[in-house]
């Protein structure tokens, strides 16, 4: 008997039947939704042509989304490549066999991922030059605080998926002479990077769509720069559907790019895999040798 036969019945004919007849009825509720807010708009006038003419215009794009999306992804970007380190970082000390490293760095993330994001920028923005006597450029405010809370987030997936990686991996390690460090980065990581890709980019997504939270603290990110339009054209609705278009489009690319990612790596040789069937493999070869 197959695995997926014990964890998953597949429908028959009458639950084929169920399922098609619920899609469509669910599916009819959804368009008669979209359709009820889209004649409360209309009635309120908001899909007027002339609250869209302006998305028409090169200085509009120029002027505000743009240079908002601009910020955006410099932003986004910047504080990614910080929350991988954070969360590699923390995850390896959280795992250590030292207390005096694995507490306080649980300590860390813990704290990290308990405090509410917006808090964290509010303080880094504000209570921070109290302690440097000088402002803290809104940019870094918005980093640090969307560092520290997704890496921390990113510190557990890593640690779940470096625990799920089957022990026999690092036993064989060891049983060849391998280091912790090595074991660490060239037997475990690899594979709970690879395990836990599709946590790390939903991380991610979340990520950029924090960097709107930067509104609050005057960061210049989208958020800003569409309020900014519709407080001179007056077209709040539009500009808000333009808004979420324009995440919509940012996040699908990461997620396709994230995908086209994991195709790839299963396809190149599937290293993570190839590695730790080397290292059982040279482990089983050195326990022959020892054997003989």
């Amino acid at each position: 008997m197959s695995t997926d036969a014990v964890l998953y019945d597949h429908p028959g004919p009458r639950a084929k039947i169920r399922n098609a007849a619920l899609t469509v009825v669910f599916g009819i509720g959804l368009l008669a939704l979209l359709y009820w807010v889209y004649l409360k708009f209309d009635e309120k006038g908001q899909w007027a042509a002339a609250l869209w003419k302006p998305f028409t215009e090169a200085s509009t794009w120029t002027d505000y989304l743009l240079p908002g999306l601009s910020a955006t992804l410099r932003a986004a970007a910047v504080a990614m490549v910080l929350s991988l380190i954070f969360g590699l970082v923390f995850s390896v000390g959280r795992l250590s066999d030292h207390r005096w490293l694995s507490v306080p760095a649980g300590m860390v993330v813990e704290f990290f991922r308990a405090v509410p994001l917006l808090l964290l920028m509010f303080f880094i923005f504000y209570g921070v030059p109290f302690i440097t006597e000088s402002p803290m450029p809104p940019f870094w405010a918005v980093v640090a605080g969307l560092t520290l809370y997704n890496g921390s987030v990113l510190a557990e997936a890593f640690r779940a998926g470096i625990k799920s990686v089957p022990r026999g991996q690092s036993e064989a390690a060891y049983a060849i002479g391998m280091r912790k460090g090595q074991v660490m980065s060239e037997i475990l990581m690899p594979q709970a990077a690879r395990a836990m890709l599709p946590v790390i980019v939903s991380q991610l997504v979340v990520l950029v769509k924090d960097t709107a939270l930067g509104y609050i603290i005057g960061y210049p990110e989208l958020l800003q720069s569409v309020n900014n339009l519709a407080a001179n054209f007056g077209n709040i609705v539009a500009a808000a559907i333009v808004a979420a278009i324009i995440y919509i489009a940012v996040n699908a690319t990461l997620t396709a790019f994230a995908g086209w990612l994991e195709r790839r790596t299963r396809r190149q040789g599937k290293a993570p895999k190839a590695t730790g069937g080397s290292v059982l493999a040279a482990a089983a070869e050195t326990g022959g040798a020892a054997g003989a």
